[in-house]
């Protein structure tokens, strides 16, 4: 039975027969009713005489269906399909109902702010969700024009991908806006918010046109928002990429809504973006929550070329949209007179080492992945599709040239507006403009899997200078590709004090063994850095005097981007257990307080967390933790007051600490300079929770003191992470039973469970966990299966014998291909922290 899923074959066989032109889609949201909402469609649609197909609709019950104004059966309406046959050339199916609100963040999600009772409404549709809302082809390829009526509340706001027109009044306090007709496009960039959203308006002078700008927030958030912060980097956005693509934004209005209870971090959708309502900061924020949101913001920008625009063919192709976003948006940061320039310092820092610790998961898939069926694609929304892409397409730019790149690019987009393309029609663009054959570059980058580790090699003469230099490529045995890699080399030394790049040298690194005669003769450096400036996507490995030098001044290299390859390369040492957790700990107490990349510093004191907690041996476990607790403090002490290093600090140490007095006197305000504010409250509150010092009273007055959306999201937290036993019978209910919990809520909760220290209260839950596998997935659907399976795994039971249990649930399960990766994800970072915790061998 598909379900709600839809296969490649299923969707390519589809395509030879239907063709649709138009659809015009009624929804009525004025019904009487908190669960359903009146939806009518009308699809026009080319066809094979005589041949038939199905509609897709999930979760819809009919009233009546016609095709060419003859009945449809709808008692064959069952697993989310509606069959349709006796097509002819030209063809209209009309089909009326109702379908469901949701509170999972699919289809139409429907949100009542707690603050004041005001309903908020917005759609999420990637990947195959329009079809909760109206009837569809729910494929990328079979794509159309769209117009929308919507009935409402007279006094809502009312936004879709057209621009809002003007509403007509059809009954008291009721009006309906009658939406022009969209540009031709995917099912799955189309776009309804509706409700009562505050909103700010401010229009783009461009070289093109003129757009109009908008940014919509719930109302308790206005005051929050800062709009001119935002409004400016939209600006800046599309000045950058009309000017590099030489090709005005295709969508006419363009409307940012930040909308609350949001999987996702943003979604594409054509002219009425949608990002999650977090990125209005209501609390105390450092510099790289600025930066993040700045990113994402120039992320969706990107799409509306590179996905909106030109779309892929099927979901194979995902990555080419994501990849190229993530790409983009960085570039544009760096080369687009932002406040931003160190940008790919940050991608460094956070983003590639998501795609590095992805890469080494047994679930490793290519860039271009085999998205054979829905649920495939709906798993590979990950590090190597998003950030792996986007360091290959950097590759690829130092590969062919900027210049070419781009003139590449323009071709693409002018040949394939408004259709839908595979790979092979970018390459072909990017070939012509280059003059360079890319087949075999894509073969090496994207359609294999895996990541390379570049390591130097060489002899010193008697005077310390290289006699020999090479650099060595490998890859692990499961997948052993050896690539082309366009690096740089750096060579430190100490120039008044600080580590600077004396010497760099760019060349290209082929096959296992890369001779580098350059650098024979040059006296050899304090610090020798391979991928220099991060232009290539592998792992690096340091020489003996360069991890010296790297653990005893790596506060000192002047340039962050440097520091930030040292960084991730210390980090990859410790997970692959040839760093000890010890000496990790070591060197980020050393360097983080001085660290000036604000992304930099709270990735490295999350790291520093998980290396006390899960890479050190469990009787050294004890001593380090208390380093490591009155490390993060002296830091935050010495921290300047009011500065962006003390509120991460704060945050680093209500992780660390098992002092609830001293915990007690952050949330008192005793630190001079630390604002504590709504959210580093409950990061103070849920630290006291942890360590069994904030009861459910205690949680209760927090709660009442801030009853916002966020913060009953914080109290359910809270409560969950308390070390009781009946604290975490509860939140596995929620979790894993209720699906009445939101879906951010759930997030909340789920992330919470799992706590570094309570092995002995979270024991019962490892074989619980297990069980659940088995079927939450086919049972409660991907979303809420992947927060319970990620979130919930047994990791804070770091054991020989939970390993086991995996083990054998994997030998003998019957679960679904997407539950088997989640599981199986966690069993390698198990056995990963086994490993460098020195009990296992890998």
């Amino acid at each position: 039975m598909p379900g709600t899923n839809l296969t490649r074959a299923e969707a390519v066989e589809r395509a030879t027969v239907v063709t649709p032109s138009t659809y015009e889609v009624w929804l009525d949201l004025s019904v009487d009713s908190t669960e359903r909402f009146g939806s009518t469609t009308v699809i026009r649609f080319q066809a094979t005489p005589g041949a038939s197909t199905f509609v897709d609709l999930v979760d819809g019950e009919i009233s009546s269906a016609t095709l060419n104004g003859e009945p449809v059966d709808v008692s064959a309406y069952a697993d989310s399909r509606l069959p349709i046959s006796g097509l002819r050339e030209q063809n209209e199916l009309r089909i009326e109902g109702t379908c469901a609100y949701s509170r999972s963040g699919e289809g139409l999600h429907r949100f009542v702010d707690p603050v004041d009772e005001r309903v908020y409404l917005y759609t999420q549709f990637e990947v195959p969700d329009a079809r909760r809302v109206f009837a569809t082809f729910e494929q990328p390829d079979l794509k159309a024009e769209f117009t929308f009526h919507v009935t409402a509340p007279a006094h809502w706001a009312v936004v879709s991908n057209s621009p809002t027109p003007a509403p007509e009044d059809t009954a008291p306090g009721v009006a309906t806006w009658h939406f022009a007709p969209t540009k031709r496009m995917s099912t799955y960039i189309t776009a309804l918010v509706a409700g009562e959203y505050a909103e700010v308006r401010d229009v783009y002078v461009g070289q093109h046109d003129e757009i109009p700008l908008g940014i919509f927030c719930r109302q308790s958030l206005r005051e929050h928002l800062d709009a001119d912060d935002i409004f400016e980097i939209t600006k800046q956005g599309f000045a950058f990429f009309e000017g590099k693509f030489q090709m005005g934004y295709p969508f006419g209005k363009y409307d940012q809504l930040f909308v609350p209870e949001y999987n996702m971090g943003a979604m594409e959708n054509a002219g009425c973006v949608t990002f999650r309502d977090e990125m209005i900061f209501r609390s105390r924020q450092t510099v790289s929550a600025y930066e993040s949101r700045a990113n994402t913001i120039l992320h969706e920008m990107a799409h509306m070329w590179f996905g909106d625009l030109v779309t892929m063919k099927w979901w194979d192709d995902l990555w080419l949209n994501e990849s190229f976003a993530e790409f983009a948006a960085t570039y544009a940061l760096v080369n687009g007179d932002t406040r931003f320039p160190d940008a790919w310092t940050t991608f460094t820092a956070a983003r590639k080492n998501w795609a590095y610790r992805q890469d080494q998961l047994p679930s490793t898939h290519p860039i271009a992945a085999d998205n054979y069926d829905l649920h495939a694609v709906e798993a590979n929304f990950d590090g190597i599709t998003y950030a792996k892409g986007a360091s290959s397409l950097k590759q690829l730019v130092a590969w062919v040239g900027e210049d070419d790149f781009f003139t590449g690019l323009r071709a693409y987009f002018a040949k394939h507006a408004y259709g839908n393309t595979t790979l092979e029609d970018l390459l072909v663009e990017l070939e012509a403009a280059s003059g360079r054959e890319l087949g075999s570059w894509a073969k090496e980058w994207l359609q294999t899997s895996g990541v390379n580790t570049l390591r130097p090699s060489f002899e010193l003469d008697a005077d310390g200078a290289y006699s020999s230099f090479a650099i060595e490529q490998s890859a692990i045995e499961a997948f052993p590709t050896i690539r082309r890699h366009r690096i740089a080399v750096g060579l430190y030394d100490e120039v008044d004090g600080r580590l600077q790049r004396t010497e760099r040298l760019e060349l290209d690194v082929e096959g296992e063994r890369t001779e580098v005669p350059q650098l024979v003769g040059r006296p050899q450096p304090a610090l020798l850095l391979l991928n220099d400036d991060d232009l290539t996507y592998a792992k690096i490995r340091l020489d003996e005097r360069s991890s010296a030098t790297l653990i005893e001044s790596i506060a000192t290299i002047a340039d962050p981007l440097a520091r930030a390859l040292c960084w991730g390369s210390a980090w990859d040492m410790t997970r692959d257990g040839e760093l000890s957790a010890d000496a990790f700990v070591s060197l980020v107490l050393s360097g983080v307080g001085s660290e000036t990349d604000l992304t930099a510093v709270g990735s490295l004191l999350r790291q520093g967390g998980t290396a006390v907690h899960l890479y050190a041996h469990p009787d050294a476990r004890p001593e380090l933790a208390a380093r490591w607790e009155s490390g993060v403090l002296a830091l935050l002490q010495a921290a300047e007051p009011g500065g962006d290093h003390q509120l991460a600090l704060a945050r680093a140490y209500a992780s660390a600490s098992s002092d609830p007095q001293q915990v007690r006197s952050l949330l008192d305000g005793a630190l001079p300079g630390l604002a504590v504010d709504a959210d580093l409250r409950w990061t103070l509150t849920i630290a006291l929770a942890r360590l069994g010092a904030a009861d459910e009273a205690a949680i209760a007055a927090e709660l009442e003191a801030d009853p916002t959306i966020s913060g009953q999201e914080h109290a359910a937290a809270a409560r969950t992470i308390r070390p009781d036993a009946q604290a975490k019978a509860e939140a596995w209910r929620l979790v894993t039973q209720d699906p009445s919990v939101p879906n951010e809520t759930r997030r909340s909760i789920a992330g919470a469970f799992q706590v570094p220290g309570q092995a002995d209260v979270l024991d019962p839950f490892v074989d619980q966990y297990l069980q659940m596998a088995e079927t939450i997935i086919e049972e409660q659907g991907v979303w809420i299966g992947q927060v319970a399976l990620i979130h919930l795994f047994p990791l804070a039971n770091p054991s020989v014998e939970t390993l086991e249990k995996v083990d054998a649930w994997l030998a003998g399960t019957q679960a679904g291909a997407a539950s088997r990766r989640y599981v199986l994800e966690g069993r390698d970072d198990l056995a990963r922290a086994l490993h460098a915790q020195g009990v296992l061998s890998r």
